[in-house]
């Protein structure tokens, strides 16, 4: 039996019965999962195993590296200067970044580094895990690169290069790193624990990533192995590192190296308070903060991706394009959250930070044991069935 800490409100208690299923059905080793409801906390449990190594337990402040779910971090940042009248998200990026305008990119609008639809998933210039950390080999390598597709045609997922991409253009404007923009707009104002690009000092609450186990079922093996196999779009937007991303020796994202960098497509290191709080604050205030207005957040939300078609994808898997609005995900059968009014991100092998608009929530679910699962049910997928029943 798993000890599980933290608590629940009154009739929320349906979502910690899904959060111990998870664990007893074997799906878990750690994992934390938290609710905010109208600026509130409602939710916030934890509970496993946060380094299989050493059976460090994971504790009420672990934190973990949240890959793609740092992507709506960054889109909150963007649309706060949207915000702020100083950034226009249908102004060419040249305008804040004129070096980028090279290779036939001078016309590329600010709004389709958000959705995808660059032409920018990879780079033709080889770069090692240390020039992807310092972060300006890749900058300057995107400058030079000529896109796959014509601009605003097609669309696909920048697994990497979305962060580097929304991020220069963050930088150009505010004088900023994105880590640091982080910090000073939404981590620091909030009291969160997230940081991109993590400080030396909270490297001991950090839970260890631990690689997904192999995959039985023969037909998704093969599907998978299509989608992320040698050569795929996906094997080369992940720019050098391997499609796993985490290998069993913790290295790639698992490395002090990576946690460190500013990444801001993948490394949001966090825990699932600090996850909702940022969403809740999207929708409600928190404790007399409202990062996004109800216009923005709408605007943020309208899918983008509905009128250009998906690129790269195998033969017949054209239906697993990447459905985007402006830097989220929003509900859809393969994102199906909580919901059509719902908008976030989720990462590589299960986390998800997710905000809901008409009840005001913000929730977030993270762990440490990666995992491969099939769209529909995946464990965040329980949970937020369970918000739900509460809701109900």
């Amino acid at each position: 039996m798993v000890d599980i800490g933290g608590w629940v409100e009154p009739g929320w208690e349906k979502v910690a019965d899904a959060f111990r299923a998870n664990f007893d059905d074997g799906k878990e080793l750690g994992a934390a999962v938290a609710l905010y409801q109208g600026g509130r906390p409602v939710v916030d449990l934890w509970g496993g195993v946060a380094d299989g190594t050493t059976g460090r337990p994971w504790a009420e402040d672990s934190i973990v590296l949240v890959f793609s779910s740092t992507k709506g971090m960054t889109a909150i940042l963007a649309h706060m200067l949207v915000e702020r009248g100083r950034l226009d998200l249908d102004a060419p990026v040249a305008t804040y970044w004129p070096e980028f305008a090279a290779s036939g990119k001078e016309a590329i609008p600010v709004r389709w580094l958000l959705s995808h639809q660059a032409g920018l998933p990879a780079v033709d210039t080889p770069l090692s895990q240390d020039e992807i950390c310092a972060w300006d080999p890749l900058i300057t390598a995107l400058e030079a690169q000529a896109p796959m597709w014509e601009p605003g045609k097609h669309h696909a997922y920048h697994a990497l290069t979305y962060g580097h991409l929304v991020g220069e253009v963050l930088r150009r404007i505010t004088g900023k790193t994105p880590g640091r923009l982080f910090a000073d707009e939404v981590a620091g104002p909030l009291g969160l624990s997230a940081w991109i690009g993590l400080p030396e000092a909270e490297e001991p609450r950090v839970a260890r990533l631990e690689p997904a186990p192999p995959i039985e079922d023969e037909g998704l093996r093969q599907i998978m192995e299509m989608f992320v196999g040698e050569g795929s779009l996906f094997d080369r937007s992940v720019l050098g590192f391997p499609v796993d991303l985490v290998t069993p020796d913790g290295g790639a994202f698992g490395s002090r190296q990576v946690r460190a960098a500013e990444i801001p497509a993948g490394n949001l290191v966090t825990d699932a308070r600090s996850l909702a709080r940022a969403y809740a604050a999207t929708v409600a205030e928190v404790n007399g903060v409202r990062l996004l207005s109800p216009e923005t957040v709408d605007a943020a939300r309208v899918i983008q991706t509905d009128t250009s078609e998906p690129w790269g994808l195998p033969p017949g898997f054209e239906m697993f394009g990447t459905i985007a609005a402006l830097g989220f995900q929003v509900s859809t059968d393969l994102f199906p959250v909580l919901g059509p009014s719902c908008f976030g991100h989720g990462g590589a092998g299960g986390s998800v930070g997710v905000g809901h608009v008409d009840h005001q929530l913000g929730f977030a679910y993270v762990m440490n044991q990666m995992r491969t699962e099939l769209p529909g049910i995946p464990r965040s997928q329980l949970l937020m069935d369970a918000v739900l029943a509460c809701l109900d």
